[in-house]
C-alpha cells in the first residue's frame, strides 16, 4: 500500500489544500502541519465553534488564506485545488446538544458542498468521521467493519447520524463521480487549542483541576476512553490522505483506561487536590471506546508515539496559560 501517493500534478508546483473547519482545534493543527509540508492552505470556518486565536499566528503568511464562511453555502474558489480536508463540524457533546440542526447540516449539506468543490477541481477529498458512528458499541475493540449501535432519536443522534450520512455521501461521490475519497474515523483526541468548556473530558477535568474545583465523574467512572495526542492524529490523517485507500480507517490511541483512572492522573499531573464527585451518566454515553488500529498500522505504517503522560503534560501546560 502506498503511503505517499500525492496527486501527480502537484509534483511540479505548490500543492493547494482547502481545510474546512480550519480554525477549529484539529483543523488548525492540520493547517500548521500542511504549511510545514509546503502546501498553500485555504481555511474556511464560520467560527461557530472555531476560534480566530487558533490561526492568528499565521497572519501575514503568504501561503495561508482564511475565509469566514459557512461550509453549507456554495464554496467558490478561484484557485486550482488539490486536496479538500473536510474537518468542519461541532464535535463535542455540549456543541451538538446546543447546535443539533447546524450539526446535521454541516454533516449533510456541508459534506455535499465540500465534495462538490473536490469534484470540480479533480481534487482528493478527506472526510473526518468519528468513532461516534459506532454508537455505544456492542463490539470491542471497534474495527472498521463494525456497523455500530446508534440511537437515531437520542440526544447524540444529530452528531452520530450526520457523520454516518457523510460517510455514505462520500462513498456515493467516489462511486458515482470517481472522486478520490478518504475517510478517517477519529477517536478521542486531545491537546492544545481545545476549548476549556467544550464538554469533552480532557478540558473539563483539566479546567476543574487547575481551578481547584471538584472533578465531575459521570456514572461510576468505570466507562473507558482511549486518548490520542493531536500531533499523532494529524500525522495519521495526512498519511491516509496520501495513501490510495478509500474505505474508513480508525485513527486513535488503543491504550484504554477508565474515566476514574484518567481523573486521578489529571489530579496528579496538575499537582492539585481536587476531590472526585459523581453524577448520573448521560443518555447513550458509550460504556467502552477503544480503536482497533490494525488497518492504520498495516496500510499507513502508523501508530501513536506520544504517551498519555507526556501528552497531558503538554496540554496542561497550554491550558495553564489560558484564562480558566
Amino acid at each position: 500500500m502506498h503511503t505517499n501517493n500525492e496527486n501527480t500534478d502537484t509534483k511540479s508546483r505548490q500543492p493547494v489544500s482547502v481545510v474546512t473547519g480550519g480554525a477549529g482545534f484539529l483543523g488548525s493543527h492540520l493547517v500548521d502541519y500542511l504549511l510545514a509540508k509546503g502546501h498553500k492552505v485555504i481555511a474556511i470556518d464560520n467560527l461557530v465553534t472555531g476560534r480566530v486565536e487558533n490561526i492568528s499566528h499565521l497572519s501575514g503568511n503568504e501561503n495561508f488564506k482564511f475565509i469566514k464562511q459557512d461550509v453549507t453555502q456554495y464554496l467558490f474558489l478561484s484557485e486550482k485545488i488539490d486536496y479538500v480536508w473536510h474537518f468542519a463540524s461541532p464535535a463535542s457533546p455540549i456543541d451538538y446538544a446546543e447546535l443539533p440542526i447546524q450539526t446535521l447540516k454541516v454533516g449533510s449539506l456541508g459534506t455535499h458542498k465540500a465534495l462538490g468543490l473536490a469534484m470540480r477541481n479533480k481534487a482528493r477529498f478527506l472526510l473526518t468521521s468519528t468513532s461516534e458512528i459506532y454508537g455505544d458499541p456492542l463490539q470491542h475493540p471497534q474495527t472498521e467493519d463494525y456497523w455500530g449501535n446508534v440511537n437515531t432519536v437520542g440526544p447524540r443522534g444529530c452528531y452520530d447520524e450526520a457523520k454516518r450520512f457523510a460517510e455514505a455521501m462520500t462513498m456515493a461521490y467516489h462511486r458515482e463521480h470517481q472522486v478520490e475519497t478518504r475517510i478517517v474515523r477519529i477517536f478521542n483526541t486531545y491537546g492544545p487549542r481545545m476549548r476549556l468548556r467544550d464538554g469533552r473530558v480532557v478540558p473539563a477535568f483539566v479546567g476543574q483541576a487547575l481551578r481547584g474545583e471538584p472533578i465531575t465523574i459521570y456514572g461510576t467512572g468505570s466507562q473507558t476512553r482511549s486518548f490520542c495526542y493531536c500531533s499523532d492524529l494529524i500525522e495519521g490523517i495526512y498519511r491516509l490522505m496520501m495513501s490510495d485507500y478509500c474505505y474508513p480507517v480508525n485513527i486513535g490511541n488503543p491504550t484504554e483506561l477508565t474515566i476514574l483512572d484518567f481523573a486521578k492522573e489529571i489530579v496528579a499531573l496538575t499537582g492539585g487536590r481536587s476531590e472526585l464527585i459523581y453524577k448520573d451518566l448521560p443518555v447513550d454515553d458509550p460504556k467502552r471506546r477503544k480503536p482497533d488500529i490494525t488497518r492504520a498500522k498495516t496500510l499507513l505504517n502508523w501508530e501513536p508515539k506520544v504517551d498519555l503522560k507526556e501528552g497531558l503534560k503538554r496540554t496542561i501546560e497550554w491550558f495553564s496559560k489560558q484564562p480558566i
